[in-house]
């Protein structure tokens, strides 16, 4: 078996690392997987439009990605977690989102609905599996 090696992105990833010692993705043989990332800047900032928040966690899971060696060409699954419900704004901006990010692949996708997330202004969170072939 693969010995796991795990990454912390900079910024968020290291300011989570010194908070709440987690690493922001792990690596094994050719498999990537992420923690949640959410819609947040360096400074752990949510935007407050719901498009601005879902946008820029997919910004930060690409560079979580990019740090284990992975990319959004790699991603077979994502998982979402949703605080408010699903309005129409936020599938229509995940849509988006998925064919700019995967136009070559429909990676397989759970969306979950839930009472909180880790930030208290946190209203969408994502994870995904890579696999780098």
């Amino acid at each position: 078996m693969d010995k796991p090696e795990f990454f912390v992105t900079g910024g968020f990833g290291q300011r989570f690392r010194e908070a709440l010692h987690f690493s922001t993705a792990v690596k094994i043989g050719n498999r990537v997987e992420t923690s949640g990332q959410g819609g947040w800047d360096d400074d752990l900032n949510i935007p407050e439009a719901i498009e601005d928040e879902i946008t820029a966690a997919f910004r930060n899971i690409g560079l979580v990605l990019a740090d284990a060696g992975a990319a959004w060409d790699h991603v077979v699954h994502v998982n979402t977690y949703h605080v408010g419900g699903f309005p129409p704004i936020v599938n229509q901006t995940i849509l988006a989102m998925f064919r700019r990010s995967m136009p070559n692949h429909a990676p397989i996708w759970t969306q979950l609905g839930v009472e909180a997330l880790g930030l208290p202004a946190m209203r969408f969170e994502m994870r995904v599996t890579a696999v780098i072939a």
